[in-house]
């Protein structure tokens, strides 16, 4: 056979291949060697079986070329080695056995062919070229199905792994695969779910927008779309949960009929329920008030837009409520914030239990509620609201160890006749709480159109008490405090007075409320401290040495960081005895063991200032401070004292104190004392000082020093002399 037959008989491999030659005939295994050679293959011999096995256990190689007749161990035992050990060489056999039994054998155990001996050179190249393009066949295919395989468990994995709900819809709109997420997130085997339309987890409320998605996903078969939904879970009692629903047009198949494409559609659905959370508290947060969970201004300032403008449309009456809690400071300061917020959450339950479930009550701010009364039946109706607010507030409140006395004033603007826009009604209804505010507190008021010029009144006041601050418009004014035994003036009593450019005149029932709303009260403490320390001064270095003075201070002042130091300071600089000075504070102030105060109260009295609690007996505190506070003096409240002969009750109240002051060695000094009997019953009583108009009225210092000055200095040398002895 010529080279060129053998060249055209053979075709070229892309590379060459790994053949082992395993025979016991070594001239044989030296022809086929050099032949192969010739072709560019990488030939190995093995003589004979075992060595043959040995090799194949340690190389790998593409193509074996194999003899079944050998001593020891045969071909048929080389192929079921290979069989057994999952040799995947491609075996042709070459062998002189030409029996049908060894032949149909060889095939069973795995040869791709079998050539006799002697073998056509020609045969054999082409059986070796078709053997050799088979293997490199297997060997990419088995690369190509290993790859789909690690492919397919990737993706599987990506799938069942995923953050999210990965499904298949048919055309139906059911599930034909589900990730295993959904067992995670809504409870639910995802087998179960198989064949079931998807909207039959949707929770109702969502039910019909799902539906018109899903149509108008499959109707129109472009691109992706999503969408933000509830899913119910497997649990009813599990918590609602929101996702993210996006959903993509797969073309699956051709229906044989219409030869048009049937969709499915492949979606996935994120858990979105914590972003939802968080923006709806945050929404939340926007429009209610975070203490009481009430609607805050700006939720209700809506409402009552929306309410006016449907009342306008249907010629309805809309009613706004301002409301305003008394003796809210006074808490506030005495027992602290943490108690006032208390009271506050307190409060705004009890409102709510006052209004129908399509009102809307706010907290306006600080201690206001504002409530919108939609759709009222006239204005009695509006009132029995407003008389069944104040009587569920009157009622007292239990916080910790405390029973809290409050009221509540009330301001009614109806519309249209209380105003017609917002902020008319708003203003108005604040308008008219101030009325109530101003004629006594713990009421209502509706607005009426007359009011407006009170509260123009009452902010003009405000803005003259601020500039009759710098214009030093304010005095002070005394009322003498006397022995009850020897009805000799032992001290006064500071009191400040107004005396307005224009308005003339005013009592401290004219503008202490509204200095104290507007926190002025602090700048005219500390006036009226300073003013009277350097008056009161003046009389000491003039002969009255022993003149006391006592001040009535507001929580506002105490509350202040800096209280201790400011009272300091002025005695430095008014140059006066602290052990003269005398400070009456509220009980109400002292109802709780705050620290702060405790600690200003032990400081103060450390630097010799001497403490007073005025008007005694009209709080509703535990009389247990008066052990824990540095408390020297009790000043009875005028109203027990008026009553005294007239009332038996309160003749008892005033001898229960007195004698409880007694026997905890406090000063006692009777306020409001009017007629001889009164003074005479309190000095039976024991009580050691008294003030009021049977020794005269607040007045200012020289008129009262021409009263009693000389009757003050006497009783002062008598004192002296009697000292020397």
């Amino acid at each position: 056979m010529t080279t060129s037959s053998l060249e055209k008989a053979h075709i070229e491999l892309e590379t060459s291949a790994r053949i082992l030659l395993a025979d016991d005939d070594f001239r044989l295994l030296d022809s086929l060697h050099g032949l192969l050679k010739l072709y560019g293959h990488d030939v190995e011999i093995a003589v004979g079986g075992k060595e043959a096995i040995n090799k194949l256990n340690s190389n790998h190689y593409d193509l074996l070329l194999l003899d079944l007749r050998m001593p020891e161990i045969s071909g048929h035992d080389v192929m079921q080695h290979m069989a057994q050990h999952n040799i995947t060489t491609m075996t042709v056999v070459v062998s002189g056995e030409t029996s049908i039994d060894d032949i149909s054998r060889a095939l069973r155990n795995g040869a791709y062919d079998y050539l006799k001996k002697p073998y056509v050179p020609e045969e054999l190249l082409a059986t070796v070229n078709n053997a050799v393009t088979k293997k490199r066949l297997e060997d990419a295919n088995r690369v190509m199905e290993a790859r789909l395989n690690r492919s397919e468990k990737l993706h599987r994995c990506i799938v069942n792994n995923s953050p999210d709900i990965i499904y298949i819809l048919d055309e139906e709109g059911h599930f034909s695969f589900l990730n295993s997420k959904v067992e995670q997130l809504l409870g639910y085997d995802r087998n179960e779910l198989l064949g079931l339309p998807i909207i039959s987890i949707i929770e109702e409320d969502d039910l019909e927008k799902a539906r018109y998605f899903f149509e108008h996903a499959a109707r129109t078969q472009q691109g992706a779309r999503s969408i933000e939904i509830a899913l119910r879970a497997r649990d009813p009692n599990q918590s609602k949960r929101y996702f993210e629903l996006a959903v993509w047009p797969v073309a699956d198949s051709e229906d044989l009929i219409t030869h048009l494409p049937c969709y499915r559609i492949y979606g996935t659905a994120r858990d979105i329920t914590d972003r939802m959370e968080a923006e709806a508290f945050i929404n939340f947060q926007a429009y209610h008030d975070l203490l009481t969970r009430l609607p805050n201004r700006s939720l209700f300032k809506d409402r009552l837009s929306m309410a006016l403008t449907q009342a306008a449309r249907n010629t309805q009456r809309v009613a706004v409520m301002f409301i305003d809690l008394d003796r809210f400071k006074i808490i506030n300061d005495s027992l602290g914030h943490t108690m006032g917020d208390r009271l506050l959450q307190a409060v705004s339950q009890r409102l709510l239990s006052c209004i129908r479930k399509g009102d809307t009550l706010s907290r306006f701010g600080g201690d206001e509620f504002t409530l919108l009364l939609h759709d009222t039946q006239g204005q009695q109706a509006v009132v029995q609201v407003a008389e069944k607010i104040l009587e569920t507030i009157r009622e007292p409140f239990r916080l910790g160890e405390h029973d809290i006395h409050i009221g509540a004033s009330i301001g009614i603007a109806i519309y249209p006749e209380g105003g017609d826009t917002l902020d008319g009604l708003i203003k108005n209804a604040d308008i008219a709480m101030y009325r109530v505010k101003n004629t006594g507190k713990d009421g209502y008021h509706i607005f009426s159109h007359d009011m407006t010029t009170t509260a123009t009144h009452r902010l003009m006041l405000e803005q003259d008490m601020r500039r009759a601050l710098e214009n030093d418009e304010f005095e002070i004014c005394y009322q003498p405090q006397m022995d009850v035994l020897t009805e000799q003036l032992i001290g006064v009593e500071a009191l400040i007075r107004w005396n307005h450019p224009t308005l003339g005149r005013l009592a401290p029932a004219d503008f202490i409320p509204v200095a104290e709303d507007s926190r002025l009260i602090i700048e005219l403490d500390r006036l009226t401290l300073s003013k009277a320390c350097r008056e009161i001064a003046l009389l000491h270095r003039s002969g009255h040495g022993n003149l006391k003075l006592s001040v009535n201070l507001s929580p506002l002042l105490l509350e202040r960081t800096n209280f201790v130091e400011n009272i300091l300071e002025i005695l430095a600089r008014e140059q006066f005895p602290a052990h003269l000075l005398e400070l009456e504070i509220t009980e109400n102030l002292l109802m709780n063991d705050r620290p702060d105060v405790i600690e200003k109260l032990q400081s103060i009295t450390a630097a010799g200032v001497q403490l007073a609690i005025d008007d005694f007996g009209t709080g509703y505190s535990s009389l247990s401070y008066l052990q824990k506070f540095p408390i020297n003096t009790l000043k009875i409240d005028r109203s027990f004292i008026h009553a005294i002969k007239t009332l038996e009750e309160d003749a008892c109240i005033v001898n229960a104190i007195i004698s409880m002051a007694l026997g905890l060695k406090l000063n006692i000094i009777a306020e409001g004392v009017e007629n001889a009997a009164q003074l005479q019953y309190l000095r039976s009583l024991g009580c050691h000082a008294v003030q009021g108009y049977l020794f005269g009225e607040p007045e200012a210092l020289a008129n009262l020093m021409a009263t009693h000055g000389e009757k003050f200095k006497a009783a002062l040398r008598q004192t002296i002399r009697i000292a020397s002895k």
